[in-house]
């Protein structure tokens, strides 16, 4: 199709207020002029990544209402504002990708002068407590882009179709302007389709989620986060840009979250080791398990009226459920070689009798001296 055939179609299709289309014709027009009217196809590339294609009157100056179900009338998302939040703490290998995603974002405009789409759509997976829905309100900052988030108890309906229903109102409704939308637990809704028990209903959810992402306009970002990705239909993953998993935290980005959580606390000397201390026990936590451990902690500190540290020592055998011989065993020996505290003391942190921790530390060739 020549290019003087494509005008009327768009026309056509921004009278229907047909924006996909719109958009689909505007990134033809940028591939065919970019070489011989780049000015032409920069100032196309700017108005679709400015104003966002699909952006509605009401929703524009602050009007619309969110999406309900119809039988409930129950709100479907939630929408926050965006803030400006620390980035939670990952590895390197995962802020590599995270800076890739939103350098191509903030430079979609010279992308799309070139007919290149930037990438509009991340699936997070991991486990429990990784950062996955805090790294969506971190771009949500980034990018000053309202957080939208889908409510699945509002959504999922026992009436046969409507789970689809309810779900593309989302969909549409994130898409009708710039802002992110969060499909948190995503596997209840993207599981895989050769479920025998399903009725269909679950197939029709999933070819819904195939066709809206296959055509995710630029203007908005989705992101879908799952504990659970082996759940998912194998062509879920191929209609997303980005696909990058979470893992829990090592050693150092345990005791970076520990610096994070207790920023504002007078670091003694004591405090620094014991952060070291309980960054090597940690093993196995999440991000989110730390910040609660010293929440609790704090908590402890306060009603018991004990120091921080001796606060933080005492939660976290309990915390990690580490009650078993050989945890207590390294944790006697870590705490005895870096904080050469006394056995008394290790059997309050550990709620154990003396000679129970003369045998820990003998089994681990601790020093015995009680000082």
């Amino acid at each position: 199709m020549g290019l003087e055939k494509l005008l009327p179609s768009l026309i056509r299709a921004s009278l229907d207020e047909d924006y996909r289309t719109v958009r689909s014709i505007a990134m033809r027009l940028i591939r065919r002029i970019k070489d011989t009217h780049p000015s032409i196809a920069n100032e196309i590339a700017e108005a679709l990544s400015q104003h966002g294609v699909g952006a509605s009157t009401k929703r524009s100056v602050g009007i619309s209402n969110s999406p309900v179900d119809t039988e409930t009338l129950f709100s479907l998302v939630t929408v926050d504002e965006p803030l400006e939040v620390a980035r939670p703490i990952f590895s390197d290998k995962v802020n590599e990708l995270i800076d890739t995603f939103i350098q191509e974002r903030r430079e979609s405009k010279k992308l799309m002068s070139v007919g290149l789409n930037p990438p509009s759509s991340l699936l997070l997976y991991g486990l429990p407590g990784v950062g996955k829905t805090e790294l969506a309100k971190y771009l949500s900052g980034v990018f000053g882009l309202n957080l939208i988030v889908l409510d699945l108890s509002s959504t999922i309906s026992s009436y046969l179709g409507k789970t689809g229903q309810n779900l593309k109102k989302v969909l549409d409704y994130a898409k009708s302007s710039p802002s992110i939308l969060l499909l948190d637990e995503f596997d209840a809704v993207a599981k895989r389709r050769d479920d025998m028990s399903d009725l269909g209903e679950l197939k029709r959810i999933v070819n819904v989620l195939l066709k809206e992402l296959e055509d995710w306009p630029n203007h908005t970002i989705v992101i879908a986060a799952t504990n659970h990705p082996d759940l998912l239909d194998s062509a879920i993953w191929r209609r997303f840009d980005r696909a990058i998993e979470i893992g829990l935290p090592d050693k150092d980005e345990r005791i970076k979250i520990l610096m994070n959580e207790l920023t504002g606390v007078n670091m003694s000397k004591d405090l620094t080791k014991i952060i070291h201390v309980i960054g090597e026990m940690a093993k196995g936590l999440s991000g989110a398990d730390i910040c609660k451990l010293v929440e609790r902690a704090k908590r402890k500190s306060v009603l018991s009226e004990i120091s921080l540290e001796d606060a933080l020592l005492r939660e976290l055998p309990d915390f990690i459920k580490g009650d078993t011989v050989e945890f207590n065993k390294q944790f006697c020996k870590l705490a005895k070689e870096k904080l050469d505290v006394s056995i008394r003391t290790l059997a309050t942190w550990l709620g154990k009798s003396p000679s129970t921790i003369q045998y820990y530390l003998k089994e681990k060739g601790g020093n015995l001296d009680d000082r």
